[in-house]
C-alpha cells in the first residue's frame, strides 16, 4: 500500500443552492464537493505538488467507451508523448477498495490501456503495474516519466 502524505490543502470552496462546491482548478469550474470529489481533488494535488506530475497531463472525469457502455474515470495521467500511461479510480473514504473496485478500473483499462492502475479512498492507495499481462503491487507511486 502506497502512504499518502497530502499537501496542506488550499482548496476554494462555496456553498450554493444549499449545497457544498469546490473549485476544481483543473476543469476550472465549480463542483459538488461529495466524499469521493474530496479525495480526487487531493490526489490530484498530491499527484502535482507533491510528485510533480505536470498538471497539463492530468484529465479528470472524462467519459470513456466499453462496447455500449459509456462509463467516466476519474483521473488519467498521460506520459509526455501524450500517451495514457497511468489510471486512477477514486472512492469516498467510506468505500473498501475490494475486488470490486479492481474489476472496475481492470474493466476502464480495456477500453484506455495504461502501465499502473491506481485505487485509493483517500485513507489506502494501492497501485498495480501491468506488466506481461500480469500486475505487480508497488508501496510507492511511480515516478513521472522523463
Amino acid at each position: 500500500m502506497v502512504s499518502l502524505n497530502y499537501p496542506e490543502p488550499d482548496f476554494r470552496t462555496r456553498e450554493e443552492g444549499g449545497r457544498r462546491q469546490i473549485f476544481d482548478g483543473q476543469r476550472r469550474s465549480w463542483v459538488a464537493l461529495t466524499p469521493e470529489e474530496w479525495v480526487r481533488q487531493n490526489i490530484v494535488r498530491w499527484l502535482t505538488v507533491t510528485l510533480g506530475y505536470p498538471s497539463a497531463l492530468i484529465a479528470l472525469e472524462r467519459e470513456l467507451t466499453l462496447g455500449e457502455l459509456r462509463k467516466r474515470f476519474d483521473i488519467l495521467v498521460f506520459d509526455r508523448e501524450h500517451r495514457p500511461w497511468m489510471m486512477v479510480e477514486c472512492k469516498g473514504p467510506e468505500i473498501t477498495l475490494g475486488e470490486p473496485v479492481l474489476k472496475q478500473i481492470l474493466t476502464y483499462n480495456i477500453s484506455i490501456p495504461v502501465t499502473y492502475l491506481v485505487v485509493t479512498n483517500g485513507n489506502e492507495c494501492h497501485v498495480a503495474e501491468r506488466r506481461q499481462g500480469e500486475l505487480r503491487w508497488h508501496d510507492e507511486m511511480p515516478i513521472f516519466p522523463a
